[in-house]
């Protein structure tokens, strides 16, 4: 059997990456280039001269403000290097499974809280550029919840467990090209309306079974194709949903295989980790400065704000 070419491609090699960002310089240069990819531009008037001072800082020639490379970024008041930044980054974007903060804070030589900051702010410029993505076309959806075996009740409804929507858009040989994995605040009518405004284009074709709250589809906006698995066996087996049940495996897969544990308002953030390494894992060697260039463009996010991180997205 022919080996998948995305599954196999090279990627970017450890030794590629430090030759490439390996110093505080090179780093520098390379968030520089993709803030700035036309030349300095200050934040407060827009002018585009400026000179460097001693200190690091840029200095508008115009309203003489002065900003430094990481103001206004997701790097915004750090103080790590950015070569420990980048090497996150790395970490993050060329593993499958992701990595967990701990196993973060081992191999940058940082405190656990330290690298769960530096991993949550990484995770946040993923869900930030996830949200302006729609699916179109042929869409497998599902209903999945994530979160631990606890005592009590059982499926929907259960305690501790977060409810999201799966959705996997296929081409016309059926492959799968892009995923959306979104945390809802329950399986209702009206978030199913929600959640379809924001991530789902007009005309596209909806498959799902029988859940009530999928009939938020039956309008002249889509084309909606209900199948009635009647759950088990029989819903896994069905062809119509091969890669939504095969992504709510890896999915699952991963993030129990990599987490003890987590907490639901994070949940939208450990989806959108997975869901923005498989739609880009086409060219994994473009990951970094496509990432890079989303952190320069996301604003600031105050550990408080970390703590308070929407449920829902």
């Amino acid at each position: 059997m022919a080996r998948n070419p995305i599954q196999f491609q090279p990627g970017l090699s450890l030794p590629a990456f430090l030759d490439q960002y390996g110093t505080e310089e090179q780093c520098r240069a390379a968030l520089y280039r993709y803030r700035w990819p036309k030349g300095f531009v200050c934040p407060e008037c827009r002018n585009t001269t400026c000179c460097q001072l001693s200190r690091g800082l840029y200095q508008c020639h115009r309203c003489h403000h002065q900003t430094s490379l990481t103001a206004g970024t997701i790097f915004h008041g750090t103080h790590l290097p950015l070569t420990t930044w980048f090497l996150a980054i790395y970490l993050l974007t060329q593993r499958k499974s992701g990595i967990s903060a701990l196993q973060l804070s081992r191999e940058l030589g940082v405190a656990y809280n330290t690298a769960w900051k530096l991993k949550h702010k990484l995770l946040q410029v993923m869900h930030e550029r996830n949200q302006g993505e729609a699916l179109s076309g042929r869409i497998e959806i599902d209903d999945a919840y994530l979160g631990g075996e606890r005592p009590g009740k059982r499926g929907r409804g259960a305690e501790h467990k977060f409810p999201f929507v799966a959705a996997v858009q296929t081409d016309e040989e059926g492959h799968p090209q892009r995923v959306q994995l979104r945390r809802v605040s329950g399986f209702t009518l009206a978030e199913i309306r929600r959640y379809a405004q924001q991530a789902i284009a007009p005309g596209s074709q909806i498959i799902s079974d029988g859940l009530g709250c999928f009939r938020a589809f039956d309008t002249s906006t889509y084309v909606h194709v209900r199948h009635i698995t009647g759950g088990g066996r029989a819903s896994m087996a069905n062809p119509e949903f091969n890669w939504v049940n095969t992504l709510l495996g890896n999915v699952k897969n991963a993030i129990t295989g990599t987490y003890h544990a987590i907490r639901g308002q994070h949940a939208p953030r450990y989806l959108a980790e997975f869901e923005y390494r498989f739609n880009r894992r086409y060219d994994l060697k473009a990951m970094i400065p496509r990432f890079l260039t989303v952190a320069a463009r996301t604003p600031p996010m105050p550990y408080r704000f970390l703590k308070m991180a929407e449920p829902y997205a």
